[in-house]
C-alpha cells in the first residue's frame, strides 16, 4: 500500500527591528542638556566635567549605537546623523578628559586653545548645516531642531574665536547663548523622541509633528483627508 508524504514549508517571518531614533535622540537630548546648562550658568556651575561621563556613556557610545541600528532599518539619514553625533559627544569627551591633556597648559597647544576649538565646532557647524538641509521635507519640529542644534554650533565655534581674541565679554555672551539654543534642541530632540516612541499600546495621545506640506508624509495626509471628505 502506497503512502503519500507531503512536506510543508515553515517559513518564518522577518525580523522587525525597533526604531532606534527615539534613544539616540534621547541620548543626544540628556548630554545636550547638561552642557547646556553649564554653558549658561545655570546656579553658577560654569565647569563642564560632569558632562564627560555623560559624553562618553549616554550621547556617544549609546547614540552610536542607535546610528548602526538605523543602518539596519536602512534609514541613512539617521545612520548618519546618530553616528556622526555620537562620535562627536565622544571626541568632547576626550577633549575634556585630563588623560589626554589636549586642552591642558602644558598640552600640545600650551593652553591656547580658541582658534583649534574652533576649527573643531565649525566643521560640525558645517556638518549640521548639511543635516539640516536634508530635513526640508520633513516636519517642523525636526527642521526646527536641527535649525538650533546648527546655531548652537555656531555660537560655540563664534565663542572659541572670541576666545583666541582675548574678547571676555563676548566669549561670556556667545557661550550663554550657545547654551539657549543647545537648551532648546535638547527639549525639541526629546519631543521628537517621544513622538517616536508614542503608538497605540502606550499612549492615549500622540504629539503633533507639523508635517510641512509639501513632504510626503503632508501629501499622504492631505490625500486621505480628501479621500475621508469624499466618502
Amino acid at each position: 500500500m502506497a503512502t503519500t508524504q507531503t512536506f510543508r514549508i515553515v517559513t518564518s517571518e522577518p525580523r522587525k527591528f525597533a526604531n532606534p531614533s527615539p534613544l539616540g535622540l534621547s541620548a543626544f537630548a540628556v548630554t545636550t542638556f547638561v552642557l547646556s546648562c553649564v554653558n549658561m550658568h545655570v546656579r553658577g556651575v560654569t565647569t563642564p566635567n560632569i558632562a564627560v561621563p555623560l559624553a562618553f556613556g549616554y550621547g556617544g557610545l549609546v547614540q552610536l549605537l542607535a546610528g548602526m541600528w538605523e543602518m539596519a532599518v536602512g534609514n541613512t539619514f539617521g545612520a548618519t546623523a546618530l553616528s556622526s553625533y555620537g562620535g562627536f559627544w565622544i571626541a568632547y569627551g576626550i577633549l575634556l578628559t585630563p588623560t589626554w591633556n589636549t586642552l591642558g597648559e602644558d598640552g600640545p597647544y600650551n593652553g591656547d586653545t580658541g582658534s583649534v576649538m574652533g576649527f573643531f565646532l565649525t566643521g560640525w557647524w558645517i556638518f549640521t548645516t548639511m543635516l539640516l538641509i536634508c530635513t526640508l521635507k520633513s516636519s517642523a519640529v525636526f527642521f526646527v531642531l536641527f535649525f538650533t542644534v546648527d546655531v548652537t554650533f555656531l555660537l560655540l565655534a563664534c565663542e572659541s574665536y572670541a576666545n583666541d581674541l582675548g574678547n571676555e565679554s563676548a566669549r561670556d555672551a556667545l557661550q550663554q547663548a550657545a547654551g539657549f539654543f543647545g537648551l532648546l534642541a535638547s527639549f525639541l530632540a526629546w519631543y521628537n523622541a517621544l513622538a517616536g516612541i508614542q503608538d497605540s499600546s502606550n499612549s492615549f495621545f500622540r504629539v503633533p509633528m507639523f508635517h510641512f506640506p509639501w513632504s510626503d508624509a503632508g501629501i499622504a495626509m492631505r490625500k486621505e483627508k480628501a479621500q475621508h471628505d469624499l466618502a
